[in-house]
């Protein structure tokens, strides 16, 4: 019985909440890795557009929610998510029509590229702040839990319960359907054989009648809805704050290093394995070693590595060791 309670804790604290926030830097991830071996740069200025996708999911969400309108036990930012998409879309294609395509035209080097994002970046940044404030904003609704410790418990007669939120279930569900969306896509229609023919070979690409403009607007588009996705699973499971979405750069682009840049099911992997790392390494065993070790050798401390304040130091030493030994990463992607 206190190895089933083990098991449980185990769950409840590492592997659903490490799953469900590999789903988001998943989400994430992928959206550098398409935006790296398509237009061949490092977009650091992704996280804000997912900062900038969820505001504008929130402000619509807040006004579907102020004229009475829901989705039952679902968030409302359901409803709200097609609207934040067309946004970030709209933005993330001026910003290249504006910005990106006179360096592409003049063949500058990827590092330039690099430079103008994090510029980019920063407008970004201080323009969602702008919209929606600098605090936390939580905007979720709907049915809380799927199934509740308490209710888990009495179902099981165990001493520890296991809480699912709804939020967790629907961004691993989400992300699940967004994946395989994006592979059908991509190894399916005509447009994403484009993409993939242009990652590998612009030159013959273009010598085959591929535009390559047309090519760089599919990407941006699906960048900005993965990127918008990935925000508001993110805002929805925890909450959301511009600032974060700005930290979470950092674990994103270590996802897709991991996982090699330039290789979809890279990011993929790479995000499990970040997410897993972080949440595994912040954990307090205290609990999980307590249920399972006899009493006399019951642990004082907390059995923890790490604080939560530390995890984004797990995502750093991973991708510098990353870096060091397979810079190319699990999936032999670009190397950077």
């Amino acid at each position: 019985m206190d190895l089933l309670n083990a098991l449980v804790a185990l769950t409840n604290f590492v592997i659903i909440p490490a799953a469900t926030y590999g789903s988001q830097l998943a989400l994430g991830a992928l959206g550098v890795t398409l935006i790296y071996g398509i237009l061949r740069f490092s977009n650091f200025a992704h996280g804000d557009t997912m900062a900038f996708g969820t505001t504008v999911t929130i402000l619509f969400t807040w006004a579907l929610q102020a004229i009475g309108v829901t989705f039952g036990p679902l968030p409302t930012a359901l409803l709200a998510l097609p609207l934040g998409i067309a946004a970030t879309a709209l933005l993330v294609l001026g910003t290249d029509r504006a910005v990106y395509r006179f360096y592409r035209r003049q063949k500058a080097a990827p590092v330039i590229l690099v430079i103008v994002s994090i510029g980019v970046m920063f407008i970004l940044n201080g323009l969602t702040r702008f919209i929606i404030g600098v605090d936390d904003q939580r905007f979720a609704d709907g049915a809380r839990f799927v199934i509740s410790a308490g209710d888990f418990k009495q179902m099981t007669g165990l001493a520890e319960g296991l809480a699912l939120r709804s939020t967790q279930v629907l961004t691993m569900v989400v992300a699940a359907i967004c994946v395989a969306l994006l592979f059908w896509f991509l190894n399916r229609t005509r447009t994403g054989k484009s993409m993939r023919a242009f990652s590998d070979n612009e030159d013959l690409a273009l010598l085959s009648g591929i535009n390559p403009e047309r090519v760089v607007a599919v990407t941006w588009v699906i960048v900005a809805a993965l990127a918008t996705i990935a925000g508001v699973l993110y805002g929805l499971d925890k909450s959301f704050k511009p600032f974060v979405y700005f930290q979470l750069l950092l674990p994103i682009f270590a996802a897709a290093i991991v996982g090699g840049l330039g290789s979809p099911l890279g990011a993929i992997a790479g995000g499990f394995v970040i997410a897993f790392s972080e949440v595994t390494v912040t954990y307090a065993f205290k609990k999980v070693a307590t249920y399972v070790l006899p009493e006399a050798l019951a642990p004082s401390g907390l059995l923890q590595l790490l604080t939560t304040e530390y995890k984004f130091a797990v995502s750093f030493a991973i991708l510098v060791i990353v870096l060091l030994i397979k810079p190319t990463g699990l999936f032999k992607g670009k190397s950077v």
